[in-house]
């Protein structure tokens, strides 16, 4: 049995420009970065991003570095990743899933792909998060000149009105051929107001809204879902969803449109691929985004997207995460316009 060694390391990234979400605005945000050694393999390192996001990942918890350490003893110990055990801490497991892969790949090309082999890039959504009108505004301006062809915009912070003003704006300019427009509302509307709101924006061709109501409601949401003129996508509400019978039976009842997959949140690796498996067994759409880790995080998420989805992907992902902090480490991936790219190393 292979003889790990493994020691963590907290990071503390400062964002360029607060990220606003209808929970709130991060200015800075802390991962635990795990780092995996073997006696046997002297030189060969494997590293790992541990990144909670507070008051929505169900393993955030004010213990959060002692819990770390336990699971990497644990791993230590058995010379393997205990997934029973680390069913409910996601984001653990998603740390020590990209750190044995790294190790064991040598490379941050973590699986056999062409976008791993720096063949095809992935398209990616333009995120534009909350602000003020004007700040959203000018987010929007930014990534149309960027060449973004799908744009996400984070509502339900500001006036709502305002919010269909810059929607309006968008497609008074591109039709929905030249621009895929996605909403993310963070659990923001209030249930009895929801349907009418979702009729008001589907007058703009919205390809999609995340996570209109609040969480864990699966009866108004399976109904709103139903009703809703506008495709709707599951996020928040999978979040603690970690055995596959709940998994199952939350598809089921609801029947979204869509579920959004983040490997930090919902499950790790494994637990990604399994949402990935059973939704599509059902006839449900889906795509993965990042949780706002470093490139460490998001070059693992893009190299799991790539494995799961194929060489032509091309619904945009939700990958574009890698310029939002003015301390980032440095990784062989790179965002070309509207795709993100991994480059090779020789």
């Amino acid at each position: 049995m292979e003889r790990y060694k493994i020691s963590i390391t907290p990071r503390t990234f400062h964002f360029k420009q607060p990220a606003g979400t209808s929970r709130g605005t991060y200015t800075t945000r802390t991962s635990w970065f795990v780092e995996l050694t073997a006696d046997d393999a002297p030189g060969r390192l494997g590293v790992g991003e541990c990144a909670p996001l507070p008051d929505l990942s169900c393993d955030a918890r004010p213990d959060y570095g002692e819990r770390l350490r336990a699971f990497c003893d644990m791993f230590e110990q058995q010379g393997q990743i205990d997934y029973d055990a680390m069913a409910d801490y996601p984001s653990m497991l998603f740390g020590l899933e990209t750190a044995l892969l790294n190790f064991q790949r040598g490379s941050a090309a973590l699986f056999y792909t062409a976008f791993s082999r720096g063949e095809t890039g992935i398209p990616i959504n333009g995120l534009v998060w909350m602000g003020s009108y004007e700040e959203m505004l000018d987010r929007m301006e930014e990534k149309i000149r960027q060449g973004f062809r799908c744009i996400k915009l984070k509502i339900g912070a500001i006036d709502f009105d305002a919010e269909t003003a810059l929607l309006k704006r968008i497609r008074e300019r591109f039709s929905p051929r030249e621009m895929q427009i996605r909403l993310d509302a963070n659990c923001a509307f209030p249930y009895h107001q929801a349907l009418y709101k979702l009729e008001l924006l589907s007058q703009y061709a919205i390809h999609s809204i995340e996570q209109p109501i609040k969480t864990r409601r699966w009866g108004d949401m399976a109904e709103l879902c139903r009703d809703s003129p506008l495709p709707i996508a599951l996020d928040e509400e999978l979040i603690g969803v970690n055995d596959t019978e709940t998994k199952a039976q939350m598809l089921n009842i609801i029947k979204p449109a869509y579920i959004v997959l983040k490997p930090s949140l919902h499950g790790g690796m494994r637990g990604t691929e399994e949402w990935i498996r059973l939704a599509g067994e059902r006839g449900i759409g889906s795509w993965i985004t990042s949780a706002l880790e470093s490139n460490v995080g998001l070059n693992a998420v893009a190299q799991l997207t790539a494995k799961m989805y194929g060489d032509r992907i091309t619904m945009p992902q939700g990958l574009g995460t890698g310029l939002l902090y003015t301390d980032n480490i440095d990784m062989p991936i790179e965002m070309r316009n509207d795709s993100v790219w991994f480059k090779p190393q020789q």
